[in-house]
């Protein structure tokens, strides 16, 4: 197999148009998965995906045209998929997110070293703390299903300007759902991870005991709004979608929710008297992500003309407020006197909290609902960021800052902006995983949040 940094030379030497940009992937995945309480499969898998980028000068202005493959890369391929995505820009036509592809700064270091990889190895700490929660599990009437899984991603990006990056980015994650043994009941847990070491399943597995416990009451509740605890991965699924939704050009254009009544957008809009700051930051320890831009498709949000350029820490909300919207380049210049700039989304998503448990905030309800996760995740109305959703996996009921049984789950009707208008307090930042998003982005950090009046719309059958 050809290596990628010699793959993306000879593709940028078979380039004929007016730039080119060829990103390379090699990805070392390892899974583990366990059923019954017992390991059912587990596995190691290696794969490669290259795509070539070509800009192309046609009537009106410049094209751009994407072909990826994942061959090896031998023989002709190369200026085969070079010349079929030149041939695809030329067919396109003209595009409105044209603009001079990044110039080069220093190369990589690394740039010629090989993709890095992973192995079942990585699960070995894991697979101990699992036969001991398997151990525990049995003879207190549980039986446990999960599933492990790590990705290390090499990405190699060159450019016809001399931009030689590339990056290795390692994701992992794990989900643990506990039963009861009559499966009536069930209760879950997850948390992303780079390598593994910093995973407690041990801890993780002693939670949800004491989830199926909270259980053992059943109370039905009717639809209607309460008080609700949302825990740090329900944060996360719906400041991820929140975060899809702050495209500049949308707003500008009036056809999101970021658009302010009477033209123009929110940027600036205070949303909340909490001090929330959400951001997206390559360099957020433990939670790192490519730092430059490397993507095959054009759209609002994103263009291919940007490929190489470097990233940066952005701020959606600062202190409350709206403070940055997503533009590409070419987006940012056409909306520069609005104060649009180049704001590429960020591959993960940090929300400030206080020092606040999420079991203190519990004992300080009156009575509320604490949730456990949210799944089905849609949106009802774009131009206000209206979501609905069922809640899954443990709806528990609080009285007296106590846990006092599990009620029904519901669909909820809500939307991202309205809840942060409307919380009341946040508890303490810990990383997390989104359940609906999980395995689109991965790399999230949230506060729990109290909302006074979340949203139940109707009582769900969904267990």
């Amino acid at each position: 197999m050809t290596a990628a940094p010699e793959l993306v030379e000879r593709a940028l030497a078979a380039s004929r148009g007016a730039g080119c940009v060829v990103i390379v992937t090699e990805t070392s995945q390892a899974v583990l998965r366990w059923a019954n309480s017992t390991m059912t499969t587990n596995g190691h898998t290696t794969s490669r995906r290259w795509s070539v980028v070509s800009l192309v000068e046609v009537e009106g202005g410049t094209a751009a045209g994407v072909v990826s493959s994942s061959s090896t890369a031998a023989g002709e391929d190369v200026e085969e998929v070079v010349a079929a995505s030149e041939a695809a820009a030329a067919q396109a036509g003209p595009t409105r997110d044209a603009a001079g592809l990044p110039p080069a700064e220093a190369a990589d270091e690394s740039w010629e070293e090989p993709a890095a990889q992973t192995s079942v190895a990585v699960f070995g700490e894991l697979v101990g703390q699992l036969s001991a929660a398997f151990t525990a599990a049995g003879p207190a009437g549980r039986v446990l299903y999960g599933f492990a899984n790590h990705d290390v991603t090499t990405t190699w990006l060159g450019s016809s300007t001399g931009v030689r990056r590339r990056w290795v980015q390692p994701t992992g994650s794990v989900e643990l759902n506990a039963k009861t043994a009559d499966r009536h009941r069930s209760a879950w847990g997850a948390v992303s991870t780079r390598d593994f070491t910093d995973v407690d399943l041990t801890a993780m597995a002693d939670e949800l005991a004491v989830r199926l416990g909270w259980g053992a009451r059943r109370v039905e509740l009717p639809a209607g709004r309460y008080e609700t605890l949302l825990p740090p991965s329900a944060v996360a699924d719906l400041m991820v979608y929140l975060t899809w939704s702050m495209g500049g050009r949308a707003a500008q254009e009036g056809r999101s929710a970021l658009s302010a009544p009477g033209g123009g957008t929110r940027v600036g809009e205070r949303l909340t008297t909490l001090p929330l700051t959400l951001a997206s930051d390559p360099a957020a320890e433990g939670l790192e992500y490519r730092p430059f831009l490397a993507t095959t498709h054009s759209s609002d949000e994103v263009s291919v003309f940007d490929n190489g350029a470097s990233l940066r820490r952005v701020e959606w909300l600062r202190d409350g407020t709206v403070t940055e919207l997503a533009y590409p380049r070419a987006a940012a210049a056409e909306f520069s006197a609005s104060g649009a700039t180049f704001t590429p989304p960020g591959d993960n998503l940090l929300l400030t909290g206080t020092s606040t448990g999420l079991r203190e905030m519990v004992a300080g309800t009156g009575r509320g609902l604490l949730l456990t996760c949210l799944w089905y995740i849609r949106v009802v109305d774009p131009t206000t960021l209206l979501l609905t959703g069922l809640t899954r996996d443990g709806v528990y009921l609080v009285e007296g800052g106590e846990v006092v049984g599990e009620v029904n789950n519901f669909r909820f009707n809500e939307s991202p902006l309205d809840l942060l208008r409307r919380a009341s307090e946040v508890g303490a930042t810990q990383r997390t995983l989104p359940r609906e998003w999980k395995d689109w982005f991965t790399r999230t950090a949230m506060p729990p949040m109290r909302v006074p009046d979340f949203t139940m719309s109707s009582v769900s059958q969904a267990s």
